[in-house]
Parts: C-alpha cells; sequence; structure tokens
C-alpha cells in the first residue's frame, strides 16, 4: 500500500491527471479537482441513493471484507493507516448497514458502497448485538460511539477506492452459490430416500453410468443419492425397469446443476481475490481502466439462478411423481390416508408449483437488462447486484420446494409403514410432519423442513469436506 501512494504522490508531484484526485468523477472527469477531503466528501454524499432493506449482518460484513482484502493488494493508492483504522472496526464488529437496491454494478457498487462508508462518518445505521445476541439497527453515529470512535471523513484516495469495487454483489453472489451448493446436495439426499422408499432401480445412480459419460457433476451427484440406499436394495417388481426422468436422471440433472455452480464459484473466488477498484497502480504507473466493471460477477449470478431453477424444478417433479397414484406405486392421490375426505399433501403441491413459478421469473438474466446511464459515460453496465438480489430471493422459494418434498417424504414412510431410524435427518423429518391422520395447515411444517434440510446439507458437505 505503501509502495501504492508513493507512485500516485510522484504523479501527483509531476502535475499528470488522475481521475478522482486531479479531475472530477464519471463524465466530470473533464474537469479539475482541489480539494482532497471535499472530493471525498462529494463522492460518498451524492451516490447516498440507495434504497431498500438493508443487507443482513452477514452479507453487510462480508461486503466489507472483500473491499478491505481488495485494498490491500498493492495496486490501490490507499493509507495504510486509513485501511488499518477499518480493519480495526471490522475486526471489532462495526457493520454499516447497505441498502440493496441502487446500482447499475459497473463502476463498482456504487450506491451501496458510498452507504457502508458514510456509516463511517456518522450518517446513516449501523448494526448493533444487543445482550440477547440479536442485530438491531441504530444510528450509525451511536454505534461508533459503543466502540469508542468518533466518526471520520474519507479522503478522497480512500473513498475511491473503496466505492469503485464489486463487493456487494458479489458477496451476495458468494453466499448464493453457498447455499445453492447446499440445495444440490439436499436435493440428492431427497432423491435417494425418494428412490429407496419406492424401491426404484439402483442402476439408475450406480457409478459405471457416470463414469462412461465423465461428467464429474454427475458422479458426485450419483455418490450422494447412493448414500442414501442400501447396498442390498433390489428394484420392486412393482415398479418400472426405468423410472420417469425426474427420478431416474437426478444425477445428470443434479450433476449438471453442480458443474455450473463450481465454475461460477471459481469466477467468484477469483474476483474476491483481485483488485476491482480505479484508477491502479502498476510498475510504478497509474493506469486508468475498467476492473470496477462487475460483469464476471453478474454472469455467475445469471449462472448460478438459471441452474438453481433446474435443481428446484426436478424436486418439485419428484413431489409430483409422488403424488400420483400411477407413478407412487399406486397409492393413494396427495399420499393422504383419507381420500374423499382428506386432502392430503394438495395444498402443498400446488404452493410448490408457484413457487417454481417464481423462481422462472426471479432468475431472468439481469445481464440481460443493461441500460446506459451517467451521461452515457457507463454505456455498457452488467447490473450484477440486482440479478444477485433477485438470485437470493429464488433461494428462499427453492428452500420451500425442498421442505415440501421433505414433507412428501415423511408422508410416503407414514403411509407405507416404513419408519425412518431412531436418529438421523429423516427421524427428525417425521417429527416435523407426523401422519395426516386429518388435514392440517402444513406451511410451517415446509418451512421447518426445509430449514432442516439446508443444516443437514451443510453438515454432509462438511463431512465430505466438500
Amino acid at each position: 500500500m505503501n509502495a501504492s501512494s508513493d507512485i500516485v504522490a510522484k504523479k501527483l508531484a509531476a502535475d499528470e491527471p488522475i481521475y478522482g484526485l486531479t479531475q472530477g468523477f464519471g463524465p466530470l472527469v473533464l474537469y479539475s479537482a482541489e480539494s482532497e477531503m471535499e472530493q471525498g466528501s462529494s463522492l460518498i454524499s451524492h451516490l447516498g441513493t440507495g434504497q431498500g432493506q438493508p443487507l443482513d449482518p452477514e452479507t453487510s460484513r462480508l461486503v466489507v471484507w472483500l473491499r478491505l482484502n481488495s485494498m490491500r493488494k498493492g495496486f490501490s493508492p490507499v493509507s495504510p493507516e486509513f485501511w488499518d483504522k477499518l480493519a480495526d472496526l471490522w475486526n471489532r464488529g462495526y457493520t454499516p448497514a447497505i441498502p440493496r437496491h441502487g446500482t447499475v454494478s459497473a463502476s463498482g457498487d456504487l450506491q451501496p458502497l458510498a452507504h457502508a462508508a458514510l456509516s463511517y462518518t456518522g450518517v446513516g445505521e449501523a448494526w448493533s448485538r444487543g445482550a440477547d445476541g440479536r442485530n438491531v439497527l441504530k444510528p450509525s453515529r451511536e454505534v461508533l460511539g459503543e466502540l469508542g470512535t468518533e466518526p471520520f471523513e474519507w479522503p478522497v484516495r480512500e473513498a475511491l477506492a473503496f466505492v469503485n469495487g464489486t463487493g456487494v454483489g458479489l458477496a451476495v453472489s458468494i453466499l448464493n452459490q453457498r447455499s445453492a451448493v447446499r440445495l444440490v446436495r439436499a436435493a440428492a439426499a431427497l432423491s435417494g430416500r425418494l428412490a429407496r422408499l419406492l424401491r426404484a432401480n439402483p442402476e439408475h445412480y450406480e457409478d459405471g453410468i457416470g463414469v462412461a459419460r465423465g461428467q464429474v457433476g454427475q458422479r458426485r451427484a450419483a455418490g450422494w443419492i447412493r448414500r442414501e440406499l442400501p447396498e442390498d436394495l433390489t428394484r420392486d417388481p412393482a415398479r418400472p425397469l426405468q423410472e420417469p426422468y425426474s427420478l431416474r436422471c437426478a444425477p445428470q440433472v443434479l450433476g449438471a446443476v453442480l458443474d455450473q455452480l463450481e465454475h461460477a464459484g471459481e469466477v467468484l473466488l477469483r474476483e474476491a481475490n483481485g483488485v476491482t477498484d480505479n484508477p491502479i497502480t502498476f510498475d510504478d504507473e497509474v493506469l486508468h481502466g475498467g476492473n470496477f466493471h462487475a460483469m464476471p460477477v453478474g454472469l455467475a449470478s445469471d449462472q448460478i439462478g438459471i441452474a438453481l431453477q433446474m435443481a428446484v424444478y426436478l424436486v418439485e417433479r419428484q413431489l409430483s411423481l409422488l403424488l400420483s397414484p400411477s407413478t407412487n406405486g399406486e397409492l393413494p392421490m396427495m399420499l393422504t390416508p383419507r381420500a374423499g375426505r382428506g386432502c392430503g399433501l394438495a395444498g402443498v403441491q400446488i404452493s410448490a408449483t408457484s413457487f417454481v413459478s417464481k423462481i422462472r421469473q426471479l432468475v431472468y438474466p439481469a445481464s440481460l437488462t443493461t441500460l446506459p446511464t451517467n451521461g452515457w459515460n457507463q454505456d455498457h453496465v452488467p447490473m450484477a447486484l440486482n440479478g444477485a438480489n433477485s438470485v437470493a430471493e429464488a433461494l428462499e422459494f427453492g428452500w420451500l420446494v425442498i421442505g415440501s418434498l421433505g414433507l412428501g417424504v415423511a408422508q410416503l414412510e407414514a403411509i407405507t409403514g416404513q419408519e425412518p431410524e431412531s436418529s438421523g435427518v429423516w427421524s427428525e423429518l417425521a417429527g416435523i410432519s407426523p401422519p395426516l391422520d386429518e388435514d392440517r395447515p402444513m406451511g410451517a411444517e415446509v418451512r421447518a423442513a426445509g430449514g432442516l434440510l439446508d443444516t443437514t446439507a451443510a453438515t454432509l458437505l462438511a463431512e465430505e469436506g466438500s
């Protein structure tokens, strides 16, 4: 950081123009600037136009960590002392409130990051952890005071390096990618449990099928499914030799989704370890470029959304297979033990169908909605955070579909008398959704099942080193 700052100081001493330091911002680059402090204040103030509910504290802390990580690489002309001040506050738990809407993610996530920067000046809000462990929003000046710190101003170099970054869309996308991988893991476990209870043809999940094709994700997904199958499982003669595709091709679908998520994760990891502000220093020069353009994040986020939809749709189709006598082995329609008097999981299925439709609306690629702005300076923009926010919402619905199939599995066990082991996720699931002796509201059960399967998937992935 010292070397980068020295390069800029030499260029300034030689009266060389540098964006944001000697010149204005965006289309105002044609005009000269004078005061570093005034420039810094002007930058973050005019960008304080974000809207919407703030990101949750976990995401906000990741945002700031990502910006700190980028700024410390030695390409950003920031003061080490100023960086240390920000890092110290992060380590002590200071977490700015960051609005989730209002950026096109082209010169970085300007508006959300400006609100984060303003928080350190005592403007806006920050998260504070109460005695009960819950996070609450308070005026940022008050939260800084709780930490024994006075609000402070941003010099223009540090302000520019902080807000000219892709950290907000990146943080949301990283967490989305992790959640989507957990969802695929949960879907694989449910697929295996369903195949076991129905005594479907276990050949569908043999490793040899994956070896023949050579797709990494497919073999991994099939292995996850096989983990739920007893070694001595044989096909019920009443079941078809080849199950419908939602069950037979689960390794192929979930594996393809997994491969896409892994690729997106690799792109996001590179971005997390890269430098995304402007200008930067390199080999004793100040370089003006566009690393703040979040196209890598935007396309990765869109990729996550599209892949997610495929996994969730597979799960919804498995729920449909489970509820129809023509595919569930002539069990009662909707798995109700009181056909005619009861409706079983009919309501659960209808809601799951609605959730899939909503997901499809949400995961339309945001990168396809680019619009010019900023006086035609930003004439190509990625809309990365818009897309990431939508994928985050889609994931909430995705876990509800996972929970819906979880209820289906629990009711299948009950109606066929195949009680789960005395402990483990399937036993816990049976406790969440006991037998449907009579119809009851099941919305809370869907949410609880989705949460249980999310937690279980995280545990399984950790055990498997994934």
